[in-house]
């Protein structure tokens, strides 16, 4: 049998657990799981590009668990009353390849996404960060604030999307937020002046430029989510060349990353690297530095175990047979049989 998580279910675990707390866990869960980089085996998802958005599989497997995860983006979804991201995936058993888990990753994508980053800016970031500029205020942004938030104590918001109801969105969503002071901005240019930390998360699929040279600082951490596939990136070449750039999975960065416009022999250093003390973080505090985060399987790998652990810890879950429960493992065209009930063929 399998465990279906829906999203109502993470909703539960959420509610019981604490928003705080989850994201928390989570990073902890995905620091582990990076310190074990080497020990799955690991590929660039597959990708199906449309003239309005892609649809994605990301595969990633230890000795142990498989995990996959089906993602969409398609930033004209909300015209429609969709989500511009969708997501489910699953985790199997190695061993014999039996389904255990089937869950929603929608909502869990964003929470694994917030809780990277800020694994990523806790190593990269200036210790004495707490001022984020966040460039872009859809559906992911409130999962990044909040994440920065509890977990790196940035207290001070700057907000800029180019869609005014977005902003406002998001400042009703974090208006309870006690410690959270939220300015909105008329402009990136006056969004990112004084942070310490610039989140860019923005949905247009084009080689857009919304953070350029002029408008960085010494010592700025920029923290790149929204370009995560070909011909749709957010930083301007020369903001690049100005910093040292930080990668998940370096084949799948080049591809679909900020880098994807660099040459080929264009630096970067690995994350997982940093968290092993195998390449170096920040070396100065002028330093600028940039995760250009794509996503990658091992996340979601890290996140589908969570909730898996919570579901059981707090009995929420379904079971589901989906697979066919054969009395002779050998006699599969007999089930079909039996669930026809006998009737001619």
């Amino acid at each position: 049998m399998t465990i279906l998580l829906r999203p109502h279910d993470i909703r539960h675990i959420v509610q019981q657990v604490g928003l705080a707390a989850v994201l928390g866990k989570l990073e902890s869960c995905l620091r582990d799981d990076f310190l074990r980089w080497e020990e799955f085996d690991k590929t660039a998802r597959v990708a199906t590009h449309s003239s309005v958005g892609v649809i994605e599989l990301m595969p990633v497997a230890d000795d142990s668990l498989y995990a996959f995860k089906y993602v969409n983006g398609h930033p004209g979804n909300p015209k429609l009353g969709l989500p511009t991201v969708m997501a489910f995936g699953a985790l199997a058993e190695v061993l014999t390849g039996k389904p255990i888990v089937l869950s929603e990753l929608t909502l869990t994508t964003a929470l694994r996404t917030a809780a990277t980053s800020v694994l990523a800016a806790r190593t990269l970031a200036r210790p004495n960060s707490r001022t984020m500029a966040l460039i872009g205020n859809g559906s992911q942004s409130e999962f990044q604030a909040l994440a920065f938030h509890y977990l790196l104590g940035i207290d001070e918001l700057r907000l800029y999307d180019v869609d005014p109801a977005a902003t406002q969105k998001l400042v009703r969503n974090l208006s309870a937020i006690s410690g959270l002071h939220t300015t909105v901005c008329t402009s990136t240019a006056e969004a990112v002046k004084g942070a310490d930390i610039v989140t860019t998360v923005t949905a247009d699929k084009t080689n857009a430029i919304i953070l350029e040279k002029h408008m960085l600082e010494p010592g700025m951490h920029i923290n790149a989510v929204g370009g995560d596939c070909p011909g749709k990136t957010e930083l301007a070449t020369d903001v690049l060349l100005s910093a040292t750039t930080f990668v998940e999975f370096e084949e799948q960065s080049r591809i679909e990353g900020e880098i994807q416009h660099m040459p080929a022999d264009y630096p970067v250093k690995l994350l997982w690297k940093v968290l092993a003390g195998e390449q170096t973080g920040r070396h100065s505090n002028e330093e600028i530095t940039v995760f250009d985060s794509v996503g990658f399987a091992l996340e979601d790998y890290t996140a589908l175990r969570l909730m898996q652990e919570y579901a059981q810890q707090h009995g929420l879950g379904e079971t589901i047979e989906l697979m066919p429960d054969l009395q002779n493992p050998k006699n599969l065209f007999g089930e079909l049989l039996g669930c026809m009930e006998k009737q001619p063929i």
